[in-house]
């Protein structure tokens, strides 16, 4: 594979799911882990990502606030958004988890809404905190700067204190196979509660992550109530999750 197909395929998967491991690009292209650490440098020295130990991060996560523009398959987060904010009603409480689907949602809450939002998400509380009706959770604990939420045994018996109405989270991949799983095990671990401590499980993903895998389990898919992606529900894509007893939007 020559250098320009590895590095478009590096930023299509940072761009997919925010996070890259080194070790699972090397498998994936056959490439020694030498090859991804200088292709990753020199991404990371044009601007197209973060570098950190052992992978790399969207630019996503450079900042706290989201960039009006520039981020990957925007308007179908968008349409996403719009579908799990119909499931939000006055005086839920709501437990959400971080990533820029969760941005978008959270932008795009309507100013009428009366509601209680807990989160140990940075950019996803920057953005409840200036809307005029909800009130607002943080759950404290070790912040992990890669993906900007906190972390850690407190965190998880925080919300282990909480029962929620929902728990509404971006997941990095999903298939019948392996149900949800992410490149991430903290955020792994903190998901996993979430879902133990909420009535319904909402989960928000593009439908490019669709029968795709990472290598930290976080649940199967019996554990989801609801599956929310850009396309309609009619989309064949969808009917193998429809066919496991799982609720598409």
């Amino acid at each position: 594979m020559l250098k320009r197909e590895r590095q478009a395929y590096i930023l299509h998967q940072v761009n997919l799911h925010n996070k890259v491991l080194s070790n699972s690009l090397s498998t994936e292209m056959n490439v020694s882990e030498d090859t991804i650490r200088r292709d990753l440098m020199e991404l990371n020295e044009n601007g197209k990502l973060i570098k950190v130990h052992g992978g790399a991060l969207s630019r996503s996560f450079d900042k706290i606030t989201q960039p009006l523009n520039g981020i990957y398959a925007q308007n179908s987060k968008q349409i996403i958004a719009q579908k799990a904010i119909s499931l939000i009603k006055d005086g839920m409480f709501v437990l959400t988890g971080g990533g820029t689907t969760v941005i978008e949602m959270a932008q795009m809450l309507p100013s009428s809404l009366h509601a209680t939002f807990i989160s140990g998400s940075i950019p996803a509380i920057v953005e409840y905190m200036v809307h005029p009706n909800i009130d607002v959770i943080v759950l404290g604990d070790k912040l992990s700067k890669t993906s900007k939420i906190t972390i850690g045994a407190d965190a998880i018996a925080r919300i282990k204190s909480i029962r929620a109405d929902l728990c509404i989270l971006g997941i990095n991949s999903i298939s019948l196979e392996n149900g949800i799983t992410d490149n991430d095990w903290d955020v792994a671990q903190l998901k996993q509660q979430m879902m133990a401590s909420s009535n319904k499980v909402i989960c928000m993903t593009i439908s490019e992550k669709i029968s795709t895998q990472q290598p930290i389990h976080v649940c199967n898919l019996n554990k989801i109530d609801v599956l929310i992606t850009e396309l309609d529900p009619s989309d064949p894509l969808l009917k193998p999750y429809i066919d496991a007893g799982v609720t598409v939007l």
